[in-house]
């Protein structure tokens, strides 16, 4: 009976490639694997559907096991999501059923799922299956310009470097380019245990990447590996003499079990072969190398391809070895390439070339709490271009210097967007937070753009990064395991924490029932047998609250940091912007202010004297505020020369420079200050008390002015 009842399902699942069967949801018989997914027919419900168009449907979720009903998809859930989407109509076709809408909650654009690939949707095979329309579609950005001529590198067709919804790149070696339906091809052939670049051969960072621009990676092995039959070829082996002249009577082909006249192939390409006797071998010898190999060895010549190759399995062994030193070699360039030195403010002072001095945005602050809320308010716009310069006026602020203003914006934006809403832990590492409000209004996507924007036009350093969100964003270090220190001060942390400071399996049941509820919604809930397995259940529990959870506003966030090409630079260059992105930023110093600042002396020599005197008044000074003998900071100290009191992430353009100047009345000389060239006039004085003083009172007049 349990048998009949097995054959009566596998009846009911049926792949059918008859075109007469017309999918319930897109109202279309195609059968194309690779672009809507197989057809699946449940004869006994009367019901076809196309496996992605039930994937990328907005209002249906896989609530069964993976063998019931259509892959987990049971079959009354269809039913409703085909009644829902019988009122919505497809904005490309006009007609009704449209069940796929795009992921930004603000947008109401709807289509059937082939309609959506006609309208250059991209739809995600990952996590929640979000769907994305043209307007908010996920982009690729080119860090360098491409050499001429190109070709795909699947069909090896010309191919015009230009990025779109139908050119993509590698994100690796940015040297591979692809038409989008030949990488989809590659991808459905190769599947996720071969699919790669076929360029630099990187599969981690090339499948994400594929991923994210809505290419679909089946999860099995290749379609070569499944063929009935495929490797009966490697059977075979080469067999044949190929010696100048060969001393066999039977023929360059005929090998005997053993002896003189037994082939022996070459160790290093087995695509040649001798007989013992033709190349004067001893019976106990079986290492030969023919005669290009040897050459190629020694560095004689380049390997040819031999002349006769005539089994399968030879061609396929000479093409391995040929492709294999192409590969090694293009490999030894790409990592020469990369590991080519280059700090953060070269990095980002590259990318400011792209900033344009003669057309602006201009940003309008009420005052220093509503810096955020301008931010936002300037990068909604329609017509807003990341590429002008920031025009910044504050309300309250009687003064227009642009770069004084410019670099106080960016100053407070950072500040405010380490406390908004998107983040969570303790100050300096923070972690990004899962707000579905954040997600409906795509606050995601925006702090990360607006991180890209104030980086890239020269303000502070982020420096509220955990090491954890670093590496989900960057994967750098490759090897990093997020840890309870990531997590902060929060009520989960404390029960999690419990569970790793167990002692005995009393105490860990007691801890892992405590935190059931958090166990079972990231799907770590299980016996343990040992106390030693706690390690792993909470490095699971982390690596889905810190990971796998955050995937959607991960990727959003990616795309926000994409904003003037930053997000490939810092994958380029991990190390170098960790400084930049996790704390904690370095604090000022003495050392550090006197380091920024280049001293310019007069000519005259008796003049040179006196500067020298108050150069020595200066780092006396410097000193005295590290300590907290001076009535300013060395931070006020630094904002009253270059509008910042943190050094810039792209760094000082120009460099801070201090000249001196003379007065009649040394009573009433007080230090001055040029922001825009970042360059502080210090009066020549008799004493270093009256130094002192007025360089105190002007500083901190400069601060309560700020401050008002």
């Amino acid at each position: 009976m349990m048998k009949a009842m097995k054959e009566e399902t596998t009846e009911m699942k049926q792949i059918h490639d008859d075109k007469d069967l017309i999918c319930s949801l897109c109202k279309r018989c195609d059968n194309i694997p690779e672009k809507y997914g197989e057809k699946i027919t449940l004869q006994q419900h009367n019901l076809t559907v196309h496996y992605f168009c039930l994937l990328m449907s907005s209002g249906i979720c896989q609530r069964g096991e993976e063998d019931e009903d259509v892959h987990g998809f049971l079959v009354d859930d269809i039913k409703k999501e085909i009644r829902r989407s019988s009122r919505l109509r497809c904005m490309k076709c006009k007609k009704v059923g449209a069940s796929v809408g795009c992921s930004i909650k603000s947008c109401r654009q709807m289509v059937h799922m082939p309609c959506g690939l006609e309208q250059e949707f991209i739809f995600q095979f990952t996590d929640l299956f979000p769907s994305f329309c043209k307007k908010h579609a996920p982009s690729q950005s080119c860090v360098s310009s491409p050499s001429l001529p190109l070709s795909c590198s699947v069909c090896l067709e010309p191919i015009e470097p230009v990025l779109s919804y139908n050119v993509l790149k590698c994100p690796a070696c940015h040297g591979s380019w692809f038409h989008r339906n030949c990488v989809q091809h590659y991808a459905h052939s190769a599947a996720m245990f071969f699919f790669k670049c076929t360029l630099c051969n990187n599969k981690d960072q090339f499948q994400q990447e594929m991923l994210r621009m809505g290419i679909y990676i089946p999860e099995r092995d290749a379609a070569w590996e499944l063929e009935e039959n495929a490797y009966e070829d490697l059977l075979q082996v080469y067999q044949h003499c190929d010696a100048v002249k060969c001393h066999s009577h039977k023929g360059r082909k005929y090998s005997s079990q053993s002896g003189y006249f037994e082939i022996v192939r070459c160790k290093l390409c087995g695509s040649r072969g001798t007989h013992r006797k033709c190349s004067n071998l001893k019976l106990y010898e079986s290492d030969w190398i023919c005669a290009d190999c040897k050459a190629a060895v020694e560095g004689k010549k380049s390997v040819p391809l031999p002349n006769h190759v005539e089994s399968p399995l030879a061609v396929r062994q000479e093409r391995k070895r040929l492709f294999k030193n192409i590969s090694d070699l293009h490999s030894s360039l790409i990592s020469k390439r990369q590991c080519v030195p280059a700090t953060s403010p070269e990095v980002l002072m590259d990318l400011a070339h792209q900033i344009s001095q003669q057309q602006s945005t201009e940003v309008l602050v009420e005052d220093d709490d509503g810096v955020m809320e301008a931010a936002l308010r300037v990068l909604r716009q329609s017509d807003f271009n990341p590429c002008c310069t920031l025009s910044v006026k504050f309300s309250q602020d009687k003064h227009s210097n642009n770069i004084r203003n410019q670099r106080r914006f960016l100053r407070r934006l950072v500040s405010k967007l380490q406390m908004s809403e998107i983040f969570e832990g303790p100050d300096g590492s923070k972690n990004l937070a899962l707000n579905s409000k954040a997600l409906r209004d795509d606050l995601y996507f925006e702090v990360g753009s607006l991180l890209a924007l104030s980086l890239v036009h020269g303000g502070p350093p982020v420096g509220f990064f955990s090491p954890a969100l670093y590496h989900s964003l960057f994967n750098y270090p490759t090897n990093y395991r997020p840890t309870l220190q990531d997590l902060g001060d929060t009520a989960f942390a404390h029960k999690i924490r419990q569970i790793a400071e167990a002692k005995s399996m009393k105490e860990l049941r007691m801890a892992m029932q405590s935190a059931s509820q958090y166990l079972e919604a990231a799907g770590c809930w299980r016996k343990i047998r040992e106390l030693s397995e706690k390690d792993m259940l909470v490095e699971d529990v982390l690596n889905f609250y810190l990971i796998i959870r955050l995937q959607l506003p991960l990727q959003r966030f990616r795309e926000g940091l994409r904003t003037l090409g930053l997000f490939e630079q810092v994958q380029m260059c991990t190390e170098a912007f960790h400084s930049v992105f996790c704390g904690p930023v370095e604090r000022l110093t003495a050392e550090s202010v006197m380091e920024l600042f280049t001293v310019r002396f007069s000519e005259e020599k008796e003049q040179q004297e006196k500067e020298n005197t108050t150069v020595h008044f200066w780092k006396k000074y410097l000193h005295e505020c590290e300590e907290g003998r001076c009535a300013a900071p060395l931070e006020d100290l630094l904002t009253f020369t270059t509008a910042t009191d943190l050094a810039p992430s792209i760094g000082f353009h120009p460099t801070p420079s201090i000249s001196f100047f003379s007065s009649p009345d040394p009573s009433c000389a007080f230090p001055q200050s040029h922001c825009d060239a970042n360059h502080l006039f210090l009066p020549i004085q008799p004493s270093y008390e009256l130094f002192k003083k007025h360089l105190d009172y002007t500083v901190c007049q400069f601060s309560v002015m700020q401050d008002i």
